[in-house]
């Protein structure tokens, strides 16, 4: 774990859910939190989290095995992903390659692997319940009739006041859920880097979530900073390029060509605004 005065200089940035819970003490207590389990050995926790598999700069996971389990834990930020399952099975098929070797397909004698458990923490803005599952077979063409391949995403609502019972089992998660909680009532009177200021002057004069904010100091800010102006630039940069889009179409139109033939040449125009986290 870095700290903020020797930060590495990286080119793939952590955010604040992979600063809080990546080591092998955290990553226990969430998952007791999150399963209500007492694993009370951290030497028994492996980190194994993957680098640039999914999300390109912004890292926002935490994969570790224990007890033959082997885990993989996202936050999400913005509306829930129904695209999670397929992303989860990308992740998980790295991560058994990695903890295998290529010999060990072409022994007789079955090769034991961990069992995969698939893990959201939603702090998003929308609304979700509680709890939420996702399903692989759910987004088979075919339906999710007797499916041969299914993995299952388990999403909990990490917003303050959802979850109680989660959050009282973990100091670290009801902190930083106090934390983001505090900086959207800022954001209501503030532009985003004075709302993240003022809340850190607020925990660390107040003595809650001190560790955390005294250990990473000014990185907090970066990182909150890049994860929420993440998605607002994937979304401007999508719609600057519907705009110009439909400015081509219109212009194909009044060429002669017929309306069908012009929307073939874009038909990613027709498609639903897609999600990045």
């Amino acid at each position: 774990m870095e700290t903020a005065t020797a930060a590495p200089n990286r080119k793939y940035k952590d955010s604040m859910i992979t600063a809080l819970f990546g080591t092998p003490e955290k990553s226990l207590e969430i998952y007791n939190a999150i399963k209500g389990t007492n694993y009370s050995d951290p030497s028994k926790v492996k980190i194994v989290t993957l680098p640039n598999v999914l999300y390109g700069e912004q890292l926002n996971d935490i994969a570790f095995t224990i007890e033959g389990k082997l885990v993989v834990l996202m936050e999400h930020q913005s509306t829930l992903n129904k695209n999670m399952p397929l992303r989860m099975l990308l992740y998980i098929g790295r991560e058994y390659e990695m903890l295998t070797d290529r010999r060990d397909l072409y022994m007789v004698n079955m090769k034991k692997i961990p069992a995969p458990e698939f893990i959201v923490l939603y702090n998003g803005t929308a609304e979700m319940d509680d709890y939420v599952e996702l399903r692989l077979s759910d987004m088979f063409e075919m339906g999710p009739d007797s499916p041969n391949l299914e993995l299952v995403v388990k999403a909990y609502n990490i917003n303050k006041g959802r979850n109680v019972e989660i959050a009282a089992r973990s100091r670290s998660l009801s902190d930083y859920e106090e934390f983001i909680a505090d900086i959207r009532l800022n954001l209501k009177t503030m532009p985003l880097s004075e709302a993240i200021k003022a809340s850190i002057r607020s925990f660390l004069g107040r003595g809650i979530f001190v560790d955390f904010l005294t250990r990473y100091g000014s990185e907090v800010e970066n990182m909150l900073f890049q994860e929420w102006n993440w998605d607002e630039a994937l979304a401007v940069r999508f719609d600057e390029g519907v705009a110009k889009g439909h400015d081509e179409l219109f212009a194909l139109w009044e060429s002669g060509i017929s309306l069908g033939e012009a929307k073939q040449k874009f038909g990613y125009l027709d498609k639903a605004k897609p999600h990045y986290d």
